[in-house]
């Protein structure tokens, strides 16, 4: 078969800057489309093309027309779920091709995606279940596959939950890299030359806010050393990789030995990641030994600056904590890119006590999200009577989908405001 993998364009809208002209957030990075990477990796036997329109944003209607697929995968995060229907509907005018869309919200809001468009949608993980499907449809088989479901518009979606094992993540095929060769140059990091790779899928924790959990059934599934290390090698002469994962060190033994196998293995690159202030407070020497294998720079998510609010977001650590990690980490000389979210009820005093708590606590990069509830995650189902925005274009985690107390205007200016006091100064 001939199977085409297409990321979607850059397409989030903004409210501050339509309604307000407020462009204070600005792209630091683009990344390649490792989730199409690596689905390809496993549909070897067949021909495969990847279509990067966050490079190629006009290019959708030539690739279709000259590449002819027989069946065509979208993926899409929640800010992408019209544009990737709109893609479905190119498709469909342009080939003959079967559209399948996967990706985090599919795995969090499946149903979105039961229309006419589209032929079937790829719930969580999908390298094994995409393979599976493949081999269905090239066998002219009516596919009952557990994790995907056969659209059905009209009806509800059905479809049989698969349960997640290491099985899912096929580590014998590593992602296909060489497809997006041509748009290497593109994929950077401040300028500098970024490459993606995954350690693990999931995360062993439960925020209420974070739609994470869907991908995996709630599971943490930890990539095998010798694949991680693998992958890491495909990149070649990339300098910087960035770990992909929603926590690098969601299983602190198995950060450890991947650390080790990094150092035996003599890989020298600099290296982004993920961890939870809990666990750099727990295992600071394991933060040290990456540091000396190559760790720069680390995101964490302290998204609260009370204890309070940690609580009310089902976070399972706390403010003191929070202040530990930064102190140890500054410590260590390993960049933090801290996360924090803001409250569309946030009033004056709350934003100048978060510029407070930055203030006293020093953070390289912070970064700013708008309290979002997000499909499928715990939040939205206890807020979506008072979402007033139902537009997933807005979803992008720097609007307001709903009320704020301030009034619209004075709240992004404040919000707006946090990004110009707080400019970066170290680097990544």
């Amino acid at each position: 078969m001939k199977i085409l993998l297409i990321n979607p364009p850059n397409c989030g809208r903004s409210i501050p800057e339509e309604r307000f002209g407020i462009t204070s957030i600005k792209q630091i990075f683009r990344g390649e489309p490792l989730a199409l990477e690596t689905l390809a990796g496993n549909l070897d036997t067949h021909e495969v093309a990847i279509l990067d329109l966050k490079v190629e944003p006009e290019n959708l209607d030539a690739t279709l027309i000259d590449f002819q697929p027989d069946l065509v995968g979208v993926t899409a995060v929640t800010c992408e779920a019209n544009t990737a229907c709109h893609i479905a509907r190119r498709v469909k005018a342009c080939t003959s091709a079967r559209v399948v869309v996967g990706g985090i919200h599919a795995s969090s809001d499946p149903e979105f995606f039961n229309r006419p468009e589209i032929d079937f949608v790829v719930v969580g993980i999908g390298k094994a279940s995409f393979r599976e499907l493949v081999d269905a449809l090239a066998a002219r088989q009516r596919p009952s596959i557990p994790g995907v479901a056969c659209t059905c518009p009209g009806q509800a979606l059905q479809f049989v939950p698969r349960k997640f094992s290491a099985l899912d993540l096929v580590e014998a095929k590593s992602p296909r890299y060489d497809l997006v060769k041509a748009n290497r140059h593109h994929y950077t990091l401040l300028g500098l030359p970024l490459g993606f790779v995954s350690s693990a899928f999931g995360c062993p924790y439960d925020c209420n806010f974070c739609c994470i959990a869907n991908q995996s059934g709630g599971k943490y599934l930890a990539c095998s050393i010798q694949s991680v290390i693998r992958d890491i090698q495909l990149l070649g002469e990339v300098p910087f990789i960035r770990m992909v994962d929603a926590n690098t060190f969601g299983n602190p033994t198995h950060a450890r030995l991947l650390c080790q196998g990094l150092r035996e293995a003599g890989i020298k690159k600099d290296f982004f990641g993920d961890v939870r202030s809990d666990t750099v407070v727990r295992h600071p020497e394991l933060l040290r030994e990456w540091r000396e294998a190559g760790l720069r720079t680390v995101v964490i998510g302290f998204e609260e600056i009370t204890d309070a609010g940690l609580s009310a977001m089902n976070k399972a650590n706390g403010v003191a904590e929070n202040r530990e990690a930064i102190r140890i980490l500054r410590e260590l000389g390993i960049t933090i890119v801290g996360d924090f979210i803001v409250s569309p009820d946030y009033d004056h005093a709350d934003f100048d006590n978060l510029l407070g708590f930055l203030a006293e606590n020093p953070i390289d990069l912070p970064i700013f999200t708008v309290m979002t509830p997000l499909p499928g995650t715990a939040l939205h189902r206890a807020m979506k009577d008072q979402i007033l925005n139902h537009d997933l274009d807005y979803y992008t985690l720097s609007n307001a989908v709903l009320p704020t107390r301030l009034e619209e205007g004075e709240f992004y200016r404040r919000y707006a405001e946090l990004f110009h006091l707080t400019h970066p100064k170290a680097k990544i």
